[in-house]
């Protein structure tokens, strides 16, 4: 039989050649959440988790020769946090990225994974496929936290650090309690002071943050994480 193909013929189909595999560690000390992340990214066709640690003794003992090119962390872990975990990890893995995935969408978290080097900062609510992507992008050596974005956690550190060092240790305190919904009345009851100073915290609480009402101020003091 001749093997001669006719002009018709179709042609083969040609054979997708895949890159080496992203190789993956998880840092995450829920066992769920690890296990869940685990099977969503060794799922892909592309990425390939190669260990995983629960806690940052644990990241910091993983063997060099894993050699992963991303590492998806938690902020926080149950003997310290994921900057201390990737300070540390860097001696090992010197060219590895981080992608965290985090609940505390805090600017102190933010701004310290920024400082320890993170490419992302995801919150654990984003879809699978956001969490897909960033570990792919980061990989690829793109960051996902742009410039502008820490300028922006940088600026308002800085005015939150301004403002929490105009307040009085009486004052964050009092402020504290505005945030818990505690009155004026119950303030002052719960602090054995008297009204009227209570009203004269308040207002310079107020003035401080530039706030016009109380409401404004404990809105204001949350958006600076004065507040709990």
């Amino acid at each position: 039989m001749s093997q001669v193909k006719s002009r018709h013929e179709a042609p083969p189909p040609r054979v997708l050649q895949i890159a080496r595999l992203i190789r993956v560690v998880i840092v995450e000390n829920h066992q769920l959440v690890s296990e869940s992340l685990g099977l969503l990214l060794d799922g892909q066709r592309d990425m390939e988790v190669v260990g995983k640690a629960s806690s940052v003794a644990e990241a910091v003992a993983l063997p060099g020769s894993l050699g992963p090119d991303v590492v998806v962390m938690d902020y926080h872990l149950g003997d310290g946090t994921g900057r201390d975990a990737a300070i540390a990890m860097r001696d090992s893995f010197p060219n590895v990225r981080f992608v965290f995935l985090s609940r505390d969408e805090s600017d102190d978290a933010r701004l310290a994974a920024v400082e320890a080097g993170a490419s992302a900062y995801l919150h654990k609510s984003s879809p699978a496929i956001e969490v897909i992507l960033a570990v792919r992008k980061v990989a690829q050596g793109i960051s996902l936290i742009t410039p502008s974005m820490i300028a922006g956690l940088v600026s308002r550190g800085r005015d939150r650090d301004h403002v929490r060092d105009s307040l009085s240790p009486r004052e964050r305190e009092v402020l504290q309690l505005m945030a818990d919904g505690t009155s004026t009345r119950q303030i002052a009851h719960q602090l054995g002071i008297s009204y009227s100073t209570v009203r004269t915290h308040v207002r310079a609480i107020s003035t401080k943050l530039g706030a016009k009402s109380m409401v404004n101020a404990v809105v204001t003091a949350r958006e600076l994480e004065l507040v709990n």
